[in-house]
């Protein structure tokens, strides 16, 4: 069970807008940049994103088909802004992890409560 469509457009009406202010600045969050596949438009998306060995990892929370993902997927990366920083990434792939094996161990506890398994991975450019 990854979080359902309510609250998704809860969190896009709402919670986005205030996390969107300092996604990009706190541990443990950043704010995927990337365009439309068929508006071309600019989007950034907040996101709990996780530094890995090869680049960083990100937590699907309502899944593995949501807009931003399929953009990124065809694009064949993105941007992402995490920690006051502007670092480019490529080579998108989904991974299904039931243990949650790279996130911290809270975060692993966390996404195993609301049914996260699904990642997005992406390497630095």
């Amino acid at each position: 069970m990854v979080l359902s469509k309510r609250v998704a457009k809860f969190n896009r009406v709402a919670t986005n807008r205030v996390l969107g202010r300092i996604a990009g600045r706190v541990p443990g969050f950043g704010k995927i940049v990337h365009r439309g596949r068929r508006s071309g438009r600019e989007y950034r998306t907040p996101v709990n994103v996780f530094r890995v060995p090869e680049g960083y990892v990100v937590a699907l929370t309502y899944g593995p088909k949501t807009d931003w993902v399929r953009n990124v997927l065809a694009a064949d990366g993105c941007e992402l802004e995490t920690l006051g920083q502007q670092i480019k990434l490529t080579n998108p792939r989904l991974v299904h992890d039931e243990e949650r094996r790279t996130m911290p161990f809270g975060v692993r506890q966390f996404l195993g409560l609301i049914g996260v398994a699904d990642f997005l991975y992406l390497d630095r450019a």
